[in-house]
């Protein structure tokens, strides 16, 4: 167990994230940095923002919850640390992605209605579907949701949103980077912790396999019906040029972001999730499961 500890132990994650890339931020960001005006002022780019930020509440609700619910299952301390340390990472997100929507102008009091009625209902059942295990305190088919599943899937996002708003969201990129950085300790940390138990009981791989088709299905379902919203680029065009502005943004996996399509987007993300999380599942000694939809 001492190999698996470093990395991932309390005096690690003090110095790299506490004291290390989060020094100097609140909620998530530089002092002073702000939400573009052209975001507060035009309806469209607002009410997207809104959506896309919903959904990361959402996910890290889960995240929180699961994290949280599976420190008593672990079956070892250096296991239970560790968790506990993602915990409070979850907890952050939440809290920064939750600081982002009142900073979009969304009121304290309509936080829980708007959550309700924006969410996902792919991801609601993904997380519904995760915690059902952890509920169970069945460690193995937890971590794989959560640390394979969910945030293996999920950070590729991140660091699309990351690359997309560096030039014309500073504040948001920000967020996104922290939050890159503690998804990759988490992804980690599943891999390396699920492969040793998956070794020590091949009679879970079977039940794992079940669950990861199922997991993996609303999870890429999530991400196709979100891209399929907000504007398109003609649409993008006129709303900037009204207000005297060009789209800007990065290239991620060889698409210009500023340029792309959503069905662009969603097909690059697809390619780089899907080719990218069969390796680890293959690190961890799990065969893939094409979901029967999408």
């Amino acid at each position: 167990m001492t190999d698996f500890l470093k990395g991932y132990d309390i005096q690690y994650w003090l110095e790299s994230a506490a004291q290390g890339y989060l020094e100097n931020t609140e909620y998530g960001h530089q002092a002073g940095e702000r939400e573009p005006d052209l975001l507060l002022e035009e309806d469209t780019l607002r009410e997207q923002a809104i959506d896309t930020t919903v959904q990361l509440v959402v996910g890290e609700r889960c995240a929180l919850a699961a994290s949280s619910g599976l420190i008593n299952a672990a079956p070892d301390e250096a296991s239970k640390r560790f968790l506990a340390t993602q915990t409070l990472d979850e907890a952050r997100h939440v809290e920064v992605f939750t600081q982002r929507l009142y900073d979009l102008g969304v009121k304290p009091k309509e936080l829980e209605g708007v959550l309700k009625d924006r969410a996902n209902p792919h991801l609601v059942k993904f997380a519904e579907a995760l915690l059902e295990k952890v509920d169970k305190k069945d460690f193995v088919a937890g971590v794989v949701g959560q640390n394979i599943v969910l945030e293996g899937m999920a950070f590729r996002v991140f660091e699309m949103l990351q690359q997309g708003n560096a030039e014309a969201n500073p504040k948001f990129a920000h967020i996104l980077s922290g939050t890159i950085a503690d998804e990759r300790r988490h992804v980690g940390f599943g891999e390396n912790r699920i492969g040793s138990l998956i070794r020590e009981h091949p009679e879970r791989k079977a039940d794992v396999e079940k669950l990861q088709k199922e997991m993996t299905y609303h999870m890429l379902a999530t991400f196709g019906s979100q891209f399929g919203k907000g504007p398109s680029p003609k649409q993008m065009d006129e709303i900037m040029a009204d207000h005297g502005a060009k789209r800007s943004g990065g290239e991620w996996q060889g698409v210009k972001l500023a340029e792309a399509s959503p069905e662009e987007l969603e097909a690059v993300l697809s390619d780089t999730i899907l080719k990218e999380f069969k390796l680890r599942l293959e690190r961890i000694g799990i065969e893939y499961q094409t979901p029967a939809r999408p």
